[in-house]
């Protein structure tokens, strides 16, 4: 799985890199993510809340946040 580090960036820093990799994502394909600024978890949700993409957020350490995005696979 891709992992794309935004540590210290701030929006819209990470939701610019995150739409550049959805742009290159394969059906099935996964990547993550990983942020350190709350602001950037709203983004993301209302960026991906009108997609077919599948996502998760979960906050592995105090103010860590990994978001794991999935273009589902095409039937």
């Amino acid at each position: 799985m891709h992992k794309i580090d935004c540590f210290g960036d701030i929006c819209p820093v990470p939701v610019l890199k995150m739409q550049h990799e959805i742009e290159l994502l394969k059906p099935g394909e996964t990547f993550q993510l990983i942020v350190d600024h709350s602001c950037v978890i709203a983004s993301v949700e209302q960026h991906l809340a009108n997609t077919t993409l599948a996502y998760t957020i979960d906050e592995v350490m105090n103010g860590v946040w990994e978001i794991t995005i999935t273009r589902p696979k095409t039937v």
